[in-house]
């Protein structure tokens, strides 16, 4: 594994924070991810603190964690880096509460000289983001802190404002960071790259040319452990408002003034201001066969695992006008379900047909 060069990464040492750190997305993604960060020394200096459920000590989790690393690393782990990430783990079950919470983070932070920042990661549920929060609170955390809430941030509108409200009596919204993993994937991060540095797709990239832009999103995992929260969420809330509009905002913004949050923020949500009502018509839900024999499902569950539906931008760049009467728009198709086929494209634009001679 390359090494970082030195002075590449973070300022500080970090004590992070991991909140469902038993869970599937920390087991899949995050603490992989943490191990080649550490072990390719993109931050030296490093400790991590798993808090969940599960009622724990530190060498379980620490055994949980190289289960994971062995299943779902695409790195090899040699014995160092696991002996040198082994060491940087700590466990707190969320049961034991604030005080012992704080009593690890400041042990942790002890290891290092100097300063130090803490990273706080909420890998939960939105049913558990604000016991996490009140947690961080009454263990005085929230100093030289960040804390990055996973998606799906609240069930609907109204949940995701009151979350939000409830945040900010802990966190200055500078602190907090609310992420898509989705977007961290390569294909995703190329989008912008692809249309806007692009001499020859940006010229074209409008309704002139383009007749339709279609997102596919399918998946061949399973449920594993999520299924307590699928059962409760479904694929249009676990992927369609999340994952595949942040998508669709990539593939249908104008150029941002700057490749920096609040410019490409603003482009985006004038992405989301400008989609037309979904019709009911334009929408298909179904069910992977064997879903409710799921442990844990319902055995009447109407949760979609499958998701099918067209949206449409009226705006400048993707529908016609005349007399600023919409005439015609640009569709975005966008599937998704769990155990479909296996597919690895994030979206693909088709090109209107020339006129036959």
């Amino acid at each position: 594994m390359g090494r970082i060069p030195s002075g590449v990464g973070p300022r500080y040492p970090q004590v992070v924070i991991l909140f469902g750190a038993t869970g599937d997305l920390a087991r899949r993604k995050l603490l992989p991810g943490l191990f080649h960060l550490s072990s390719a020394g993109f931050i030296p200096g490093c400790r991590i603190i798993g808090v969940s459920l599960e009622e724990l000590d530190a060498d379980a989790f620490r055994r949980t964690v190289r289960g994971a690393l062995e299943e779902f690393s695409s790195r090899k782990v040699t014995e160092a880096d696991w002996a040198a990430f082994a060491g940087s783990l700590d466990y707190v079950p969320q049961a034991a509460g604030a005080g012992v919470l704080k009593a690890a983070v400041e042990k942790a932070a002890q290891t290092f000289q100097g300063e130090t920042r803490r990273l706080h990661y909420l890998s939960v549920p939105p049913s558990a983001a604000l016991s996490a929060v009140r947690m961080l609170g009454e263990a005085d955390l929230v100093h030289h802190s960040r804390i990055v809430m996973e998606k799906p941030f609240g069930t609907d509108l109204a949940s995701a404002v009151s979350l939000n409200a409830k945040l900010h009596e802990v966190f200055a919204e500078e602190q907090i960071f609310r992420i898509d993993h989705f977007l961290g994937k390569e294909p995703a991060q190329n989008i912008l790259a692809f249309r806007f540095a692009n001499g020859l797709f940006e010229p074209i990239w409008n309704r002139n040319f383009i007749d339709h832009v279609q997102i596919d999103v399918p998946e061949t995992l399973g449920l594993g452990k999520r299924v307590g929260f699928y059962e409760a969420t479904g694929a249009y809330r676990d992927m369609v408002v999340t994952h595949l509009f942040q998508i669709l905002a990539f593939m249908a913004m104008e150029p941002p003034t700057a490749l920096e949050p609040a410019p490409i923020s603003e482009e985006k949500n004038k992405v989301f201001r400008s989609m037309l009502p979904i019709e009911p018509s334009d929408v298909v839900r179904g069910q992977y066969t064997g879903y409710r024999a799921e442990e844990g499902v319902n055995a009447e569950s109407d949760t979609e695992t499958f998701i099918a539906l067209k949206c449409s931008i009226d705006n400048w760049r993707t529908c016609e006008r005349a007399n600023d009467l919409p005439r015609g728009n640009e569709s975005f198709p966008l599937p998704s379900g769990n155990r479909p086929r296996a597919c690895s494209r994030p979206g693909r634009a088709s090109v209107r047909k020339a006129p036959t001679i």
